[in-house]
């Protein structure tokens, strides 16, 4: 089965192309090879490649960015997503998107649910959500998968960030008011290549809205400690700073966050038989991958 991935280059993508099963055919392609937000590039490439399924791993994913710089944040996950919609739909060919936690405020106590009214509160989550919306109405045969705090041995992300500073500093500050799921890169693709092979299987898809996200919730804190705590243990770091909690009002940023962003993944059980998968495992995994790279990437 012929599969198109479009944002290569990020954290998804890479993991995408590196566990590729056997049976599929795929071509990656990051933004430097096709714009997405250029609907003549998306049909160009959609007739060169001919897939039969298409997954968009591509977003603007510079969360406070996106508060200036509004244009190119929707240019990209909303416009860039409504002409991959379009391509898909006039080509007929399913279309398999990642979305995020950000489409939802964070005021709640409960998991969300793929079913709850979303209402994003910063740029970046409102130019995902339109992207969400733009697909379910332009590409009938569609499936939005929605993730949340997502890291990986590739890319700019929290471990990497958390890390580095741990390597510099005897003591740091984290949030520990904001709870949500850790989620490894490496666990999306694989839940992805799990759904691409259902479809290249049965032919179909319980298509919609559904939430993957890594277990059990906890906050920014209880993760930077848990990074430390197995970084010192696989020899990453000599030891860890002291971590001190603090609330969200005492780290503003540019872009508020959801102080509740955990999601609830049962639709995804119930309707593929794909399970969340456990966060603390995962990091031990990208942690050992850290491991053999150049120590300025790990540190």
């Amino acid at each position: 089965m012929r599969v198109l991935v479009t944002g290569a280059q990020g954290q998804v993508g890479y993991e995408l192309l590196r566990r590729v099963p056997t049976g599929f055919s795929v071509y990656g392609f990051g933004s430097q090879d096709v714009d997405i937000s250029n609907a003549d590039q998306v049909l160009a490439v959609f007739k060169k490649i001919k897939p039969e399924l298409v997954i968009n791993a591509a977003a603007y994913t510079a969360v406070d960015k996106a508060e200036s710089d509004v244009e190119r944040a929707y240019a990209v996950n909303s416009d860039g997503v409504g002409f991959l919609a379009t391509a898909a739909e006039s080509l007929h060919i399913p279309l398999v998107h990642i979305s995020t936690d950000y489409v939802f405020s964070g005021d709640g106590d409960k998991p969300y649910t793929p079913d709850d009214v979303p209402n994003p509160t910063g740029v970046y989550g409102l130019s995902k959500l339109a992207g969400e919306q733009r697909l379910v109405e332009q590409c009938s045969r569609h499936l939005v998968l929605r993730t949340s705090w997502v890291f990986g041995a590739h890319g700019n992300n929290f471990v990497k960030t958390i890390l580095r500073l741990g390597a510099d500093r005897e003591r740091l500050s984290v949030v520990a008011d904001q709870y949500g799921g850790p989620t490894s890169a490496g666990s999306i693709a694989d839940t992805l290549w799990a759904l691409a092979s259902i479809f290249k299987q049965e032919g179909r898809l319980g298509w919609g809205v559904y939430h993957f996200s890594g277990v059990p919730a906890c906050t920014w804190y209880d993760f930077a400690n848990e990074i430390f705590t197995q970084a010192v243990s696989l020899g990453l770091l000599d030891k860890g700073p002291v971590v001190a909690p603090i609330t969200t009002t005492e780290y503003p940023t540019p872009a508020k966050r959801p102080k509740w962003s955990v999601l609830d993944c049962q639709k995804l059980v119930d309707t593929h038989g794909l399970h969340p998968s456990g966060w603390e495992q995962d990091l031990r995994s990208v942690l050992q991958q850290l491991g053999g790279l150049e120590v300025s990437e790990a540190r």
